[in-house]
């Protein structure tokens, strides 16, 4: 039985280290030799590759080609097609980089390094799920955090180990799985400092907290606390490599496009036709961000450096929150159809009722994410008068039950 350097009867992989805790399954060859079902899969895969087989798989999985991966994000985000086609370049090669460095170590002397994603753009237009249905499509291990919560070493709240914490508990404590997963940050930018001076009215805590991420986001070996916490001399900690996780970045950046429109305008001087075009409050400004404006912006320049890949999504029209509402896979109006068809209900919204509910979500300023909220609301006193629904069979919801929550419209 192969043991660890503790000399105890625990089963571990003779190649990588791991513990029979810890991965699938170990296959034991000798009395003193073992190995993973982790490091099975490479061994085949490292065969087939010496072989001239194309590097076709990741791992046990298939990688997807950019264009693939758009195709399914089209499936549960609409809109965005810029943002999209950047994601899925910018995954593909994250994961095809792995698959190169990890057969070709020692044997090239060009080694890629990992882009990280920043994605740029105004609340409720996508940018967590996009992250989100990335890790689904990939069928990797996803955590989030929220960087509003994050605080440097010392200081009360999340360390920001607290995100790998999360990524290992996802991916049931399998290091080897987990250090493939993807780890979305939300509100980057409110770590930012807030000025161009270093006056005291600088954000000196958002700032240690970039410089915390710095290591992490470009790759280093961390010890985290199995359970959280904080760490202490007699606690075991589990270690992951952060080298190959893929961090992706989000943020509506409020305030970014003065400093974008700022740039343009100095870049447009003598053409007074042009530089009437440039609204400091227009948001579609975002589109032209550099790495400039974000250290102008709040940003240290260490950690611009580490968010290479750039990605802005625009806000979104009418039009768009119309068909979120109703065409992807997981759209809410969907899940209501759902909800009640298991309970013999066939359940309708018109297409002026949509147009109601996209109205009173453009006044809560908060994108797809107030149409959730305002379907839930009106769909409440139905939910709560089902014995009634149940009686009528079907149920069509109307622009005049929309404003009013009139129950008795539906039963006329």
């Amino acid at each position: 039985m192969a043991k660890n350097n503790n000399g105890d009867n625990k089963l571990f992989c003779s190649f990588c280290g791991a513990s029979a805790e810890t991965v699938g399954g170990i296959i034991q060859g000798g009395k003193d030799i073992a190995i993973c079902e982790n490091c099975v899969k490479r061994a085949h895969t490292l065969l087939n590759q010496k072989q001239g087989a194309p590097l076709e798989l990741y791992e046990e999985e298939y990688l997807p080609m950019p264009s693939e991966l758009k195709k399914k994000l089209d499936e549960y985000v609409i809109g965005q097609d810029y943002a999209k086609k950047v994601l899925s370049v910018a995954v593909y090669n994250h994961y095809k980089r792995i698959k190169y460095n990890d057969f070709q170590k020692g044997k090239d002397d060009v080694e890629l390094e990992k882009s990280n994603i920043l994605l740029l753009g105004p609340t409720g237009t996508g940018k967590t799920l996009l992250a989100k249905t990335l890790a689904r499509i990939l069928k990797v291990p996803f955590a989030i955090a929220d960087a509003t919560t994050i605080t440097e070493a010392g200081y009360v709240g999340d360390d920001v180990e607290s995100l790998l914490l999360k990524l290992v508990q996802n991916a049931d404590y399998n290091t080897n799985t987990a250090e493939r997963g993807i780890i979305y940050i939300d509100e980057i930018d409110k770590v930012g400092r807030k000025s161009e001076s270093t006056s005291i009215t600088r954000d000196v805590s958002g700032e240690g907290v970039q410089q915390a991420l710095l290591k992490m986001l470009e790759g280093t070996i961390q010890g985290i606390p199995p359970k959280g916490g904080r760490k202490h001399p007699e606690q075991p900690l589990l270690y992951v490599n952060t080298q190959n996780i893929l961090f992706i970045c989000g943020g509506a950046f409020e305030g970014l496009e003065k400093n974008i429109a700022r740039r343009m305008s100095k870049q447009t001087i003598g053409f007074a036709a042009e530089s009437k075009q440039i609204s400091k409050d227009d948001k579609s400004l975002l589109e032209f961000a550099e790495p400039d404006d974000l250290m102008k912006f709040g940003f240290i320049p260490e950690l611009t450096g580490r968010l290479p890949v750039l990605a802005y999504l625009e806000e979104l029209s009418e039009e768009a929150m119309m068909s979120i509402l109703s065409t992807p896979k997981n759209a809410i109006i969907k899940q209501y159809h759902k909800l009640f068809e298991i309970d013999g209900v066939d359940i309708e919204f018109d297409k002026d009722a949509k147009r109601a509910i996209v109205d009173k979500a453009k006044e809560r300023k908060t994108g797809a994410r107030a149409l959730r909220a305002i379907v839930e609301d009106i769909m409440l006193p139905i939910m709560f008068d089902l014995e009634t629904v149940l009686k009528a069979g079907k149920i069509v919801i109307t622009e005049e039950y929309v404003k009013t929550k009139d129950t008795n419209l539906l039963y006329k």
